[in-house]
């Protein structure tokens, strides 16, 4: 198949091979015109996966009508606080025949969309809703641009389309699941990026296994917590997009949310750790929005609520862990 890649991050180039080595042509869109050439020319992407060489049938372009043309799935790989805009650059290009599907793990500001819903409100008209869906799970590109292997879930409002998603994607080293479980399955994923700062924080601030332990069990009833309260099915965060993706996110080296949380815990400014990143943190943005979401919608996530303070309103790590740890004494509920 002819399969286009908006996006020339390190996850869009990932998924690239991952197509690649099925055989598929892999045409991929970037900005920047250096990466694009270095792709397309000597086929690498120094600036994001430098150690990796790409296969022949994966090239690039910067010209949108380029890529789109004869393209029977698109893969929108762009960070989800610019998924509007470049989807809204595509529109005109696209035929309606097409599959689309996000793998970006945020919540939009202000509207409080997700991926697949920011794709079908900016598509409306071009692309049925039923032609949308996402990628999603445990896996860095660093690792699957090794072909390390890897296990993540396709997802979707029509189980057509996340079968062709999962058929598409699948090799012997990235497996895919399916689940229908839409606002599920893009709920966890975006919010296991707030707990990923959280666990770096942690990290950073040498608080220990303990509280990393009672994070990601504290933060994934969060998680299901909001999940549950938008209609998503409660299974699906003990599953490879909730508790799987949380644990590697709290926990690798390659988490990009996690390294900010850690520098965070040894005191440096977030100004000064995002204008040190060549690539973007979602989680910084996701926990501005899912705040105001989580108090839009009275759905009480107080890890969510300290990470937000710390990261927005100065909030010593300190004094967020002890308000967190001296809250009235509770019963456990998992949601």
């Amino acid at each position: 198949m002819n399969i286009a890649i908006i996006g020339a991050g390190s996850w869009g180039t990932a998924l690239a091979m991952v197509l690649a080595a099925n055989k598929h042509q892999v045409i991929m869109w970037g900005r920047e015109p250096d990466i694009v050439d270095n792709i397309r020319i000597h086929h690498k992407n120094g600036v994001y996966l430098p150690d990796v060489v790409l296969p022949k049938n994966i090239t690039a372009s910067s010209d949108m009508e380029e890529v789109l043309r004869g393209c029977e799935f698109v893969v929108f790989a762009t960070p989800s606080h610019t998924l509007r805009e470049v989807s809204a650059k595509a529109r005109p290009w696209l035929t309606g025949k097409e599959r689309v599907i996000s793998v970006a793990k945020g919540i939009e500001m202000d509207t409080f969309k997700t991926g697949s819903q920011v794709l079908a409100e900016v598509l409306k008209n071009t692309v049925d809703d039923d032609h949308i869906g996402v990628l999603s799970g445990p896996s860095h590109a660093e690792e699957v641009s090794r072909y390390m292997p890897t296990t993540v879930v396709a997802s979707s409002h029509s189980r057509q389309t996340a079968l062709f998603i999962q058929k598409l994607f699948m090799t012997p080293r990235f497996r895919v699941y399916h689940n229908r479980d839409l606002i599920g399955v893009e709920v966890s994923g975006a919010v296991k990026n707030i707990l990923a700062i959280a666990a770096g924080i942690g990290d950073g601030a040498e608080y220990g296994d303990n509280a990393k332990a009672a994070l990601i069990t504290r933060g994934l009833t969060e998680m299901r917590r909001l999940g549950i309260k938008l209609g998503a099915s409660q299974d699906t965060f003990s599953g490879l997009t909730g508790v799987g993706d949380l644990i590697v996110t709290c926990t690798s080296k390659h988490s990009r949310n996690r390294s900010v949380g850690y520098r965070i815990g040894l005191g440096e400014k977030l100004k000064d750790i995002i204008s040190s990143m060549n690539m973007v943190a979602e989680g910084v943005k996701t926990t501005r929005s899912v705040y105001h979401w989580s108090r839009k919608l009275e759905v009480s996530m107080p890890i969510t609520e300290k990470v937000y303070q710390v990261l927005f309103e100065d909030v010593s790590p300190a004094d967020a862990v002890h308000q967190l740890m001296t809250r009235a004494p509770k019963e456990e509920v998992l949601f």
